[in-house]
């Protein structure tokens, strides 16, 4: 609404303009009533920017008021993001492949301790179906573990 006002301000200071300007060619005038008709011009001018200042003003610091909830609502949507992508379906923390302990992999659903070592040996992953595409394990272990893990 303010900044409703301050253009509302402007408008007006224009239309008082634009009939000043309209004067001129209407009539002739003395160099004495051009001089006082073009300072009165420039008053009406500085007094119309002195009131829409303080409206310009205050508009400016909501604005940047607003930009700044808007920046931590984008910050708080991007950590909800990033802990929502690491955890699997059942709200758990996914394991990232590159970085699991042996006993954490142990805690995968049918994962062996051979298993478990041979995905610690062939580290790093760019890609948790490396997993198979390095024989390590069976497609079929890596479906029912792979909501559970990234590669990180």
């Amino acid at each position: 609404m303010r900044i409703s006002r301050l253009f509302k301000t402007q408008a007006a200071a224009l239309m008082v303009l634009t009939l000043l300007l309209g004067c001129v060619g209407c009539a002739s005038e003395t160099d004495q009533q051009r001089q006082e008709r073009e300072q009165k011009m420039r008053q009406d001018a500085a007094d119309a920017t002195a009131r829409a200042n303080p409206a310009l003003e205050a508009a400016g610091k909501e604005l940047n008021r607003a930009a700044d909830r808007a920046v931590q609502d984008a910050q708080a949507a991007a950590e909800g993001i990033r802990e929502g992508w690491s955890k699997g379906e059942d709200g758990r923390e996914r394991l990232n492949l590159n970085a699991a302990s042996e006993s954490d992999l142990l805690t995968l659903p049918g994962l062996s301790r051979r298993e478990a070592r041979l995905i610690i040996e062939n580290r790093p992953y760019g890609d948790k179906h490396d997993l198979v595409t390095k024989r390590i394990i069976t497609e079929d272990k890596y479906l029912r573990i792979r909501d559970q893990v990234v590669a990180k």
